[in-house]
């Protein structure tokens, strides 16, 4: 341990707040909040821990901490500084599921609609719904029985709505506001829990249309009941209380966290959702860190209660989320929370052996190459790849891994500028000094190890920027291919050599998904840029058509060549006026030689 880092250790006080992790390079790896920060953080750099959490204690090299007043300040600060800096060992709940929700709009002639983002705009919003197809159902039910209207602007002229029964058409007939909040009151009722009604008035209005003999019409009511039932009936768990609830249940095992949600509806079980992710800290720690980022993100709008485990802080979670939060003691809404956590345990048992998997192919093989390599563990790798043919609209690409995995917000694309013909080489040293003389101008993080794809001429290029122009040690690798294209080598050092590989192992895996990534992320940048030219070349020349004008030709056409082919009607049609049509044909023979 430094000596810097055991100086603050002897100084930290035993008071509620949050510390800060931090690498060599003094960037924030983890955030935590402690109810007495000093026992807390020492308890990192004594006694044994697992696997992970000893990766997390060799990186740190410094520390900082906050002292707050309570526990809940501290939770409060802890959100915050996680959402301000990322820190990549901590929980970062970035969920890209958003439920779809059927939405009534506050308009003078209201619609009934499906929307995945619930906004305070005044209008009613119903849901979440399990997935999209439900909500769709449930709304094209709603459409049959109550027909507000459809359009999004107001036609001048009824539609086909109007005409199967589906809308009023206000564009054309008077519709009172007493028809409208009618028919919102019924359709309020409906998704609050009253279709029960409305299913019984169906089914007695399909026995008088059978007994009427008017099958057709008893089908479709019928139908209207099935729709009732499979929509809003048949649920995994149904509660007598009426009321939307998220519950929560988590459970812990070997130093990795599992928490499910489950979403009660007016009294139903519609979805659960399932979070796992290690923990470096007091489990309940990580469960209140959890519930913070949970309900930040407007895709989980906070029910009119949550249940909780029973060893949790239940005024705090009260406090920290403003919603009344309950801890059954006994009964169906106990079994309830129980159940959660039984499914929080068997989905951890499950994941174990993919986590354990996903471990020897990632962080395990990012280890072992730092050692073959023999630097640090490189857990942030960023590799560069060129891309030209015969010198034509040179660019560069990198891709940026992190602990072995893609990390494709920090992916990069570069037009080479200041090479004339084919020289790889130069375009190397270009795209190198413009990366990292970037980051430290803005005073980045550099990665752990820069992989250039190419052979001895392209990783001395990239060395000669890295020690001799700016300074810096990070290591540089090239990976050298074979006659077939394949991965075959790793080189580093000065001059650069092999280093020793199994190719069968992990680490070489690595390297050669890596090599992949960011040539087909270089080759794809360099077709998009060579389109672009070819269509720049000639419709550079022609008068009338700006850059407005060349993005239409560019997605109507696709290429030049298909261009060339087109006839004027066809040019027109892409929204360019005859006369200036006229003149990119005549360009295009021209320089075809016709």
């Amino acid at each position: 341990m430094v000596e810097q880092l055991q100086q603050k250790l002897e100084l930290i006080p035993a008071q509620p707040g949050c510390y800060l992790m931090k690498d060599k390079q003094g960037t924030i790896i983890y955030v935590g909040k402690a109810k007495v920060l000093r026992n807390r953080v020492r308890s990192y750099f004594t006694g044994s821990h697992d696997k992970k959490t000893q990766r997390l204690v060799m990186e740190i090299q410094d520390l900082e901490y906050i002292v707050t007043s309570s526990d809940l300040e501290a939770l409060v600060l802890e959100q915050n500084l996680i959402k301000k800096y990322e820190p990549r060992y901590n929980i970062l709940l970035k969920d890209d599921k958003s439920y779809p929700f059927l939405k009534i709009t506050k308009e003078e002639h209201p619609r009934l609609i499906t929307t995945r983002k619930v906004k305070k705009d005044g209008a009613k919003y119903f849901g979440p719904y399990p997935n999209a197809q439900a909500a769709n159902e449930t709304k094209k039910l709603l459409d049959r029985l109550y027909p507000l209207r459809k359009c999004r602007t107001m036609p001048d002229r009824v539609c086909l709505y109007y005409h199967i029964g589906q809308c009023l058409a206000p564009c054309e007939f008077e519709v009172t506001q007493e028809q409208n909040q009618q028919m919102i009151k019924e359709i309020t009722s409906f998704l609050s829990g009253g279709h029960d009604e409305i299913k019984a008035s169906l089914t007695s209005r399909m026995y008088e249309a059978s007994e009427a003999m008017d099958f057709e019409k008893a089908k479709e009511l019928r139908d209207q009941v099935q729709h009732i039932e499979s929509v809003m009936e048949k649920q995994k768990i149904t509660m007598t209380e009426q009321k939307d609830r998220d519950v929560f249940g988590y459970y812990v095992d070997r130093g990795w966290m599992c928490i499910q949600v489950f979403f009660v509806r007016q009294g139903k079980l519609i979805e659960r959702d399932a979070s796992t992710f290690p923990t470096y800290q007091d489990p309940i720690d990580d469960f209140y860190t959890f519930l913070g980022q949970f309900y930040m993100d407007e895709k989980h709008p906070k029910p009119k209660e949550i249940f909780i485990p029973g060893e949790t802080d239940r005024e705090m979670v009260e406090e920290f989320l403003k919603v009344n939060a309950v801890q059954p003691k006994r009964g169906q809404k106990k079994e309830l929370v129980d159940l959660a956590v039984k499914n929080a345990r068997m989905a951890l048992e499950e994941k174990f052996q993919l986590i354990e998997r996903d471990e020897k192919r990632t962080i395990d093989a990012v280890e072992r190459l730092g050692h073959a390599m023999q630097i640090d563990t490189p857990h942030r790798i960023e590799a560069f790849d060129n891309s030209n043919i015969q010198g034509v609209d040179p660019v560069s690409a990198m891709v940026s891994f992190l602990d072995g995995k893609p990390d494709k917000k920090n992916y990069r694309k570069y037009k080479v500028k200041t090479v004339q013909g084919p020289d790889d080489y130069e375009s190397m040293r270009e795209v190198v000094r413009r990366r990292y003389a970037r980051l430290l101008k803005e005073e980045r993080a550099l990665p752990d190890l820069i992989v250039i794809d190419g052979g001895i001429g392209q990783i001395t290029a990239a060395q000669e920027v890295m020690e001799h122009e700016l300074g810096l040690a990070v290591p540089v690798c090239g990976l050298a291919k074979d006659d077939r294209h394949k991965t075959s080598q790793l080189m580093m050092g000065d001059p650069p050599r092999p280093v020793e590989l199994v190719k069968t192992s992990e680490e070489f895996y690595l390297l050669q998904r890596i090599q992949d990534e960011v040539h087909r992320f270089a080759i794809s940048f360099h077709r998009n840029v060579r389109k672009q030219t070819m269509f720049t070349s000639v419709l550079d020349e022609v008068d009338g058509i700006g850059e407005k004008r060349k993005r239409k030709l560019l997605k109507e056409f696709g290429s030049l060549k298909r261009l060339k082919e087109a006839s004027k009607e066809e040019i027109e049609r892409a929204g360019i006026p005859p006369a200036v049509a006229e003149s990119l044909l005549e360009a295009i023979q021209e320089e075809s030689g016709k």
